[in-house]
């Protein structure tokens, strides 16, 4: 790998430009890097179906449960990435390698509490919300995942680093470490394979948090051996600094509970969907893996709008943030919606890749064709929304979320719990979410009341 790794340049040029090819060569390595570990999320979901009925819906609650502490990660992201992107357009490159190491502090010390919280706190929540016959695999599953969360927080701080000083491309290795060796792993140890214990269930969670640690040591080499640590002078000074840990905070932590909101809102559907039963969990599980497939391509193209948005503002170019956007939504919609018109020739083939039963496939198709309209919607809200993060104030962000789950969760309570109607019209919900999002963040952006603001 060290030689094809080695003609992979690092790109010298902080400063960018608004046409498809610049906005194409940061999102489509981004894309490759999300590409395969939802390719790994999806054999991994093929490994625990085979294990027996209800593993899968399991690992459904599971998978949602750890997201929420992903994406509190995934804020910081978003929040240490805007900051990154700025400097760039800035040419203040001797704040890039500050900000990240205390980035590190915030993201250790965020890990501890969730995993103190997960022994703790949370077996006494999920033993009232979920199915007594999920609960006990759930508990054990998590108090294992849950020591992955460290490596996960540094790995999500390196991609910041590299999406934010244009380095998209070098994603794909760290990306590839972590992916190969996952599946690998899974297959070992969920069955026992090559001299490892069979461990079930268990397995697949030991084999992510083995993944996501050779992913991080990866990309930290990865970074060593280009120069960029030297560049950005990224462990030069190792001190706290208050003045960058408070504007981090700042920035992020709009961000982190926006996520987090739409994550726990998440976690609240997927529990009135277990009260429908295994058969609609398993459903809704496959959904959420087609959800996560496009969203490869659509926060691929949502992360370049908060890097460009924000390195042009830094340039002094607010006058170009609205043509630029248009244009990452141009082309995140027009792959999206291409995709999407090729998929409604075969859904049943695909619902039959996950369950071979009848009623799996039966079932599953009408919830298929309302979730690629979400989906559809989905492509061009993301965009508009990720550029407010890169304008710099994420409050709005939270303020949109917020104001949006509001509506989501009455819709999902009225229809799946109060009126009980089939998990079809629950789906719905994701129309009316990503509608509600587009409809804010565009007209935000378009007031420009964005302007003049400083971080």
């Amino acid at each position: 790998m060290l030689p094809i790794m080695a003609q992979v340049a690092v790109s010298d040029n902080l400063k960018l430009d608004i046409n498809y090819r610049q906005i194409l060569s940061i999102s489509l390595p981004i894309s490759f890097a999300m590409l395969v570990p939802q390719f790994n999320y999806l054999i991994n979901s093929f490994f625990l179906a085979r294990l027996g009925p209800g593993f899968l819906g399991a690992a459904g609650i599971t998978g949602v449960y750890y997201l929420i502490f992903s994406v509190v990660g995934f804020g910081l992201n978003n929040g240490l990435q805007a900051l990154i992107s700025r400097r760039a357009g800035q040419d203040r490159l001797q704040d890039i390698g500050s900000l990240f190491v205390q980035s590190i502090y915030l993201t250790l010390g965020i890990s501890v509490f969730g995993i103190l919280l997960t022994y703790l706190i949370a077996p006494m929540i999920l033993q009232k919300v979920i199915d007594p016959e999920l609960y006990q695999q759930a508990d054990s599953f998590l108090k294992i995942r849950i020591f992955g969360l460290p490596f996960l927080y540094l790995y999500q701080m390196r991609n910041a680093l590299m999406v934010g000083t244009n380095q998209s491309k070098l994603l794909i290795w760290g990306t590839l470490a972590e992916t190969l060796s996952n599946v690998f792993l899974d297959y070992a140890l969920i069955f026992g394979h090559f001299g490892f214990p069979r461990l079930g269930f268990n397995g697949a969670a030991w084999a992510s948090i083995s993944a996501e640690f050779i992913g991080m040591m990866s990309m930290y080499f990865i970074i060593h051996w280009k120069g960029l640590g030297k560049r950005f002078r990224l462990f030069a000074d190792m001190s706290f600094k208050p003045e960058q840990m408070k504007l981090l905070f700042t920035q992020s932590s709009p961000l982190v509970l926006q996520y987090a909101i739409s994550i726990i809102s998440w976690e609240f559907f997927f529990i009135l969907i277990s009260h429908h039963g295994r058969l609609a969990l398993d459903i809704s599980q496959f959904m959420r893996l087609m959800m996560g497939f496009f969203g490869v391509i659509i926060w691929a193209f949502a992360a370049t709008s908060t890097t460009m948005v924000s390195n042009i503002i830094g340039q002094g170019l607010q006058d170009r943030v609205v043509q630029l956007i248009n244009r990452i939504a141009g082309l995140s919609f027009g792959i999206t919606i291409s995709i999407l018109l090729i998929l409604q020739f075969f859904p049943a083939t695909l619902l039959g890749f996950i369950q071979d039963q009848p009623e799996f496939v039966r079932e599953g198709i009408p919830v298929f064709r309302i979730v690629c309209f979400g989906i559809a919607l989905m492509s061009v809200s993301s965009v508009w929304l990720n550029s407010v993060i890169g304008t710099g104030n994420t409050k709005v962000n939270l303020l949109i979320e917020f104001i949006t789950i509001i509506a989501y969760s009455i819709y999902i309570y009225l229809v799946l719990s109060y009126w009980k109607l089939p998990i079809t019209w629950g789906w719905a919900s994701e129309i009316l979410y990503w509608l509600s999002m587009l409809s804010m963040s565009f007209w935000y952006i378009r007031s420009g009341r964005w302007k003049g603001t400083m971080v």
